[in-house]
């Protein structure tokens, strides 16, 4: 992930200053341990200026409005406090190469700052800091003791301190090209490695921007570079220079991330705090669905496996009872042929009563017919009680495992992220399972989810619209709340999987073209989806219902017919779509 560099503060920075100052704030809101959003008002306009102190995400920009969930945070009340009803009247970076700014708030336009909030962007050490006009310390996203640094603490009532100031050279647009390039190849190395080392505040994402932009490679050594390749790049350097002092920048998306000085530009953005958000709102949403996805694949595979032994060894004991009606059987036979025992016998071979084949029937010669028939009376006894007793066990686990496995396929029809969207549908079968015990939730307040996740949709060969469940919540929602009466409803027959509408207006008639393709979106997504072609059953949503007390999206269904679905027939649908 891209840090936000020096020219890159620089260039947001600039931006707010010509854009929202002076501007009112109106609300403070903490939507994460790292990120608060002000909401500023100017004379034309209102939006959200983002904050983060997250430590590969820091960031400063106008963002997208928070979410409509409780803000229960400690820093951001104290925020509000202080700062509702102020006027943020400055805002400037404390040194050209210092990734701090400061944000000045004053009773209204003119006035003297009375608060004065910090906002440090350096990495894995930001910071958020709201002092007064003394510069004493009000309050502190991130608190640091002296058993955290020796070099700087930072804690409320105490002074605020500047980060230590950089070491080491900056750049300067006067230092000749003599000087310059006698300073990058004092020691031989590659000629990214030597600019970093002999210029602080040059990040690394802007001295390979400029190696690009002159036709060289980042690895290529300073020995090897000619004179005119040294010219290309000084000139390069003062082009960045100029452009960083005169305020001139052109955002965009790069191939591996963005720029704010047009060099390897893809996507020009004319809106650099849009730019700044989305990519950062993106980056960090990958960053979740990776470790979200992790996290519930770990607990899904966890839980199955204890549950696939538990079915396994109840259906050992099944089989075992199964034996049951077979010692009830010899015991008959021995009663029936009691006279024929002796003393000291070990075994007897008697003839089946309804085949009459010969049955060898182990013996205790310590008993005679009577009591080694009342043993296996009992032992009859036994294994029919332990199946009465095993047999709802045995349900009850296969019911759960059945409900596993459907959130578990829920969790692989979503491969990588591609939008908020996918997220959303994570964080919904996270608190799914915490609401079904599965996971324990380990934030102090529930974790709400804002809005409801929406299905896929697709169309068939005749227009007619097909909606699938991303998870247990859109599944039901489908079923029992979206479904109309001219709808009809499919489902994979033998195997978990989404939920499918295909909708019909009142009078529609699909084809069979219309209801093949919805059973082959049914099987595409479910757990057979490597199958050639799998049994999809479909119904009216009147015969579909919930058991009382079953888990989220598990169903039971009346009066279905069947069809075989297709799940590799599915990219042909894509590609006529698209």
């Amino acid at each position: 992930m891209q840090s936000v560099d020096v020219t890159t503060l620089t260039a947001i920075c600039h931006d707010l200053q010509s854009h929202w100052l002076p501007a009112k704030v109106e609300q403070v809101y903490q939507k994460d341990p790292y990120t608060i959003s002000i909401a500023l008002r100017t004379l034309k306009k209102r939006s959200w200026l983002t904050i983060s102190w997250h430590p590969q995400a820091a960031r400063l920009c106008i963002g997208d409005p928070p979410p409509r969930t409780p803000d229960t945070f400690t820093f951001s009340d104290q925020l509000r406090h202080q700062l509702n009803g102020f006027a943020l009247v400055n805002l400037k970076m404390i040194s050209p190469w210092e990734r701090v700014v400061n944000l000045q708030f004053a009773k209204r336009p003119g006035d003297e700052p009375v608060w004065h909030l910090y906002v440090e962007i350096m990495g894995k050490y930001s910071n958020v800091i709201l002092t007064d006009n003394k510069q004493q310390i009000v309050t502190v996203a991130h608190q640091v003791n002296a058993n955290q640094s020796t070099v700087r603490t930072v804690q409320t009532g105490r002074s605020y301190e500047l980060p230590p100031t950089l070491t080491g050279t900056f750049p300067k647009s006067e230092e000749s090209q003599e000087r310059w390039q006698e300073r990058v190849s004092l020691i031989p190395g590659s000629i990214k490695k030597q600019l970093l080392n002999s210029y602080r505040g040059l990040s690394p994402v802007v001295a390979a921007s400029l190696i690009k932009k002159a036709g060289l490679k980042t690895e290529q050594s300073t020995e090897n570079l000619t004179v005119a390749e040294w010219n290309e790049l000084y000139k390069l350097w003062q082009v960045w220079l100029k452009n960083f002092q005169n305020q001139n920048f052109q955002p965009g998306y790069t191939e591996n991330g963005y720029t704010v000085l047009g060099w390897g530009i893809i996507e020009p953005k004319i809106n650099i705090q849009t730019l700044i958000d989305n990519y950062y709102t993106k980056e960090i949403n990958q960053e979740k669905f990776k470790q979200l996805k992790h996290q519930l694949q770990q607990k899904l595979k966890s839980c199955l496996k204890k549950l696939y032994n538990k079915a396994n060894n109840f259906q050992q004991k099944m089989e075992q009872s199964s034996e049951a009606e077979e010692y009830r059987q010899k015991g008959d036979l021995l009663m029936a042929h009691s006279y024929q025992w002796e003393p000291g016998m070990n075994s007897m071979t008697l003839k089946d009563f309804e085949t009459d084949k010969p049955i060898k029937i182990p013996l205790n010669p310590e008993k005679n017919a009577i009591q080694n028939a009342q043993n296996l009376y009992k032992k009859h006894q036994k294994l029919k009680r332990a199946k009465g007793a095993v047999e709802p066990l045995l349900k009850e686990v296969q019911e759960e495992i059945n409900y596993l496995e459907q959130v578990e396929d829920s969790l692989q029809q979503i491969d990588n992220y591609n939008s908020p969207e996918d997220l959303q549908t994570l964080q919904e079968i996270k608190e799914e399972l915490i609401q079904q015990n599965y996971l324990t939730s380990r934030t102090q307040q529930t974790q709400n989810i804002p809005d409801e996740s929406q299905p896929y949709q697709h169309t068939t060969p005749s227009g007619f619209e097909v909606w699938i469940g991303r998870n247990n919540r859109q599944n039901d929602r489908l079923t029992f709340r979206t479904a109309g009466d001219y709808d009809l409803w499919f489902h994979t027959q033998e195997s978990a999987g989404s939920h499918v509408l295909l909708r019909l207006e009142p009078g529609a008639k699909p084809n069979e073209a219309d209801l093949n393709c919805a059973a082959d979106w049914a099987a595409y997504h479910s757990r057979a989806r490597q199958s050639e072609q799998v049994p999809v059953v479909y119904t009216e949503p009147k015969y579909v219902y919930k058991p009382k007390g079953a888990k989220p999206g598990m169903v039971i269904y009346k009066r279905e017919k069947v069809l075989w679905g297709k799940p590799h027939k599915i990219q042909c649908y894509l590609k006529n779509q698209g």
